[in-house]
């Protein structure tokens, strides 16, 4: 009887133990389940998506999630450039355009060739040049063709004299004094900033992306300094500034030609080089190459 009762007592304390875990084991479980969203969703894909639809559909493109005809789509963003182009806007920044390398003539009243007064000023044709380009410019594009705009700039006349003379600086008028020395270079010079206002015709952009271009224009100038650089074995290198009776302002007019960012350039100013009465009617052109035509 005792081995009965023993062996009962046994299996009932067994039997409350399992199921103290089991209930034990639930709320773990439960607690565990709380602490995860109880909602969630699970996609799975097989194959990769193909999401370019011109593999799919050779000779269509999607425009704005519409498949249409290569041709079609072409044609269209033809046509929105070109009526962005065609849009008047301003236009306007720094730039560093028009670069113009190019020679320099002396004009002795309509004459090429310099009178008695003006012979001192002789120079060498082939070292004789200009130097200009633009720096800042602002403007108004009417449409793809055709736009104005307003320019600043920098523009130096290098005058290479034949002549072993020095021009005076603090004179009334342009004078010189010869010289015992021979120079190797005898270099008279002036710098403008320059103001031309550009206007602008350019043709339609050819199969290759380029333009053909004709600017023309007037032009005013503010003298900056005269300069006189001269270079000998007795003196070395010698500098000398000063205004030199070169025109405060000048004026005159420019016109280029050009295809693609090269051109020519030719200009002409109106009025006389230097404001002293020997030299009245002696006048200045220039011609060459522009680089950077925009």
């Amino acid at each position: 009887m005792r081995r009965f009762v023993f062996t009962l007592m046994m299996t009932a304390g067994m039997a409350a133990t399992v199921v103290s875990n089991a209930s034990a084991q639930r709320d773990t479980t439960a607690a565990a389940k709380r602490k995860f969203p109880s909602k969630f969703s699970l996609s799975v894909n097989f194959g990769k998506e193909d999401r370019d639809t011109t593999k799919k559909w050779p000779g269509f493109k999607d425009v704005n999630g519409v498949l249409v005809p290569e041709e079609r789509a072409k044609a269209r963003e033809d046509s929105i450039r070109t009526a962005k182009a065609n849009k008047g806007r301003f236009i306007g920044g720094i730039t560093l355009t028009r670069f113009d390398l190019g020679f320099s003539r002396l004009i002795d009243n309509g004459s090429f060739n310099l009178s008695p007064e003006n012979e001192f000023l002789d120079y060498r044709g082939g070292k004789t040049s200009t130097v200009s380009f633009d720096v800042l410019q602002m403007g108004y594009r009417f449409n793809s063709n055709f736009k104005v705009y307003v320019a600043g700039g920098f523009d130096w006349t290098m005058i290479r004299l034949q002549k072993d003379i020095t021009i005076q600086p603090n004179q009334s008028q342009l004078t010189y004094v010869t010289d015992t020395v021979r120079f190797s270079k005898n270099r008279f010079s002036n710098s403008y900033v320059h103001v031309p206002l550009n206007f602008e015709l350019r043709t339609n952009e050819n199969e290759n992306g380029k333009r053909f271009y004709f600017v023309f224009g007037p032009e005013i100038g503010f003298l900056l300094n005269g300069k006189v650089k001269q270079i000998s074995d007795e003196r070395g290198k010698e500098k000398f500034k000063d205004n030199y009776n070169f025109q405060p302002f000048r004026y005159g007019g420019t016109v280029r030609l050009g295809y693609g960012s090269f051109g020519i350039f030719a200009k002409y100013y109106m009025n006389d080089m230097f404001a002293s009465a020997p030299q009245k009617g002696l006048r200045n052109m220039s011609f060459g190459v522009t680089l950077g035509l925009n």
